[in-house]
């Protein structure tokens, strides 16, 4: 039983890492916040760029969406941040779980979060770039 556990721990914190690598493709920088923090009602995954999400993470063969969609929204609910579920099953694609009624917040969040990338790529490249009226 107890290797059982250790081996869905072990393939929780995996999906968490691929989520992570997953959402940064999208928001900028994300990583897991087990390591750092490890208390009940944190979310699994946070994005830098995107402070307003609360993403919490599913890695399992039997997705149960509104069962994982319960946690987030307990989990979010003193934070105010949008709830939001990153689920997948082996060999599938990641899905993105929220509630219609969330969907504007959630735009706005990434598109916040893509400006956000968008400027400090700029700034970034501007360090390189020759003075002006040069």
């Amino acid at each position: 039983m107890l290797r059982m556990a250790l081996h869905s721990r072990g393939k929780g914190a995996a999906g968490e890492l691929e989520a992570a690598e997953a959402l940064s493709a999208v928001l900028g920088e994300c990583r897991r916040t087990v390591q750092y923090s490890g208390r009940a009602g944190t979310a699994d995954v946070v994005c830098e760029y995107a402070p307003g999400l609360h993403i919490e993470v599913k890695r399992t063969e039997r997705l149960n969406p509104y069962l994982f969609l319960d946690q987030a929204i307990r989990d979010s609910a003193k934070t105010k941040r949008v709830p939001l579920v990153v689920c997948r099953s082996s060999y599938k694609p990641w899905l993105i779980v929220c509630r219609v009624s969330d969907l504007q917040r959630l735009a706005e969040e990434v598109a916040h979060a893509r400006a956000l990338q968008a400027q400090a790529a700029g700034d970034a490249g501007d360090e390189h770039a020759p003075p002006q009226g040069a």
